[in-house]
């Protein structure tokens, strides 16, 4: 169903300078006034004109850049000019998830009717099949969890007119493409289907040029190329120094920040330890609940909490726009995910400041990370110590000196517990 779109051959292209343009529905103008949205950002410039023609859509641009609401508002506009259509977003983490809805009330405020329903896991599944049951209009869902609903047969997907694909190669990378597979066989062939992306790589081909027709192709800036706004700096340490390191850091920054860390158990390590010496640290891990997940990063952006403790469940998919700092503690397993993870500050015009602890053992993924910086563009970190391609594998152990500086500014009192007192 393609509705009141109009057909487009590739390439054609149409631009906007402001959201006024666009003539979209009465009610969506009302909700952009009311949200104070005037100005379009690159890829909402590109990518809406396009989408509002019925035409698939291919749009890579960096995470933060608006992608949410650049698939939303034409989405949107479709299913009121349609009453009888629904959507379907695929989103990779539950956090994206939940963020996408929030956009999706925002900008149907004035448009109830439009109701939207979130399928992920950690949340009640009989509260899924009642909403489910309710119609909605909007259909939000993390791969596995709909492929539950569509076992058990408690979603009809049949309506469904436009599709979403938001951080497709993320959604990749995690392993769900069995997934995406078994739901999009089930989707009606004819369709409008919109993919979002970060990255590119060759599966993402193959899954275009089997679900997706004559897409028109639009790229915003470099991808994979770090946000110029962001500091980056990093610091040689050893591994059994690291949290010393880490913590010397944390008393000389102000502002929040998101430590990333490698797996849930070394999250929860690093939040026990980091609690010891009486900072206030909230975790974020696949291993919580759904509803400890939500706490923890509701914490956060209210500053609650002025630490978070995370695995790269957060590198995309929350929208925290004043974080200060981010803190690899440990690097990330990919290059391309350093950049996302350093993109979670110096978002929405401020700047920000990242800062990745290095041991010898992490000389070789150290380098496949200014391998793609350099490639980018990309300015590469500032490394404060022997730079640990450079450095031995094994350094010597310094023994501790009594009165060392690590102690300077801590907490008195879990300083004291600490030591036993």
């Amino acid at each position: 169903m393609r509705g009141t779109y109009l057909q487009v051959s590739p390439p054609f292209f149409i631009f906007m300078n402001n959201f006024s343009e666009l003539r979209l529905a009465n009610a969506l103008e009302r909700a952009l006034h009311a949200m104070k949205f005037e100005t379009p950002t690159p890829v909402q410039e590109k990518a809406i004109p396009l989408a509002l023609t019925g035409a698939d859509l291919i749009a890579t641009a960096q995470t933060g850049t608006g992608k949410t609401a650049a698939f939303s508002l034409p989405t949107a506009d479709f299913l009121i000019r349609n009453p009888d259509a629904t959507a379907l977003v695929l989103a990779p983490t539950r956090e994206l998830a939940l963020q996408i809805e929030t956009v999706w009330k925002d900008i149907t405020r004035f448009r109830p009717d439009l109701r939207s329903v979130t399928i992920i896991g950690g949340a009640s599944f009989s509260v899924q099949c009642k909403w489910l049951n309710k119609n909605p209009r909007f259909i939000i869902a993390t791969p596995g969890r709909l492929v539950d609903h569509l076992q058990r047969r408690t979603v009809n997907l049949n309506r469904v007119s436009v599709l979403v694909l938001d951080e497709a190669d993320r959604m990749l990378d995690m392993g769900f493409a069995p997934q995406l597979n078994q739901i999009l066989k089930v989707l009606p062939k004819q369709r409008q289907t919109l993919l979002f992306s970060a990255t590119w790589e060759s599966a993402l081909d193959e899954l275009s040029k089997k679900y997706l027709r004559n897409p028109q192709r639009i790229s915003v800036g470099a991808v994979s190329r770090a946000a110029g706004s962001v500091e980056q700096t990093a610091i040689s340490t050893i591994n059994n120094k690291k949290n010393d390191t880490l913590l010397d850091e944390l008393n000389l920054r102000k502002g929040s920040v998101l430590i990333f860390t490698r797996t849930k158990s070394r999250t929860d390590r690093l939040a026990k330890y980091l609690n010891s010496y009486g900072l206030e640290v909230a975790r974020l891990h696949g291993g919580r609940s759904q509803s400890q997940r939500n706490s923890a990063l509701a914490a956060f952006k209210q500053g609650t909490v002025r630490i978070l403790v995370a695995t790269d469940i957060a590198a995309r998919g929350i929208d925290v726009v004043d974080i200060s700092h981010v803190i690899n503690y440990d690097l990330p397993q990919a290059p391309e995910d350093y950049i996302h993870r350093i993109g979670r500050t110096g978002r929405a015009g401020a700047t920000g400041q990242a800062l990745s602890l290095l041991t010898p053992e992490d000389r070789l993924q150290w380098k496949d990370i200014n391998t793609l910086l350099k490639k980018t563009g990309s300015t590469l970190p500032q490394v404060r110590g022997q730079a640990p391609e450079t450095a031995p594998l094994t350094p010597p152990a310094k023994k501790h000196r009594h009165g060392r500086s690590r102690w300077k500014n801590r907490n008195p009192s879990a300083m004291m517990r600490q030591k036993g007192a």
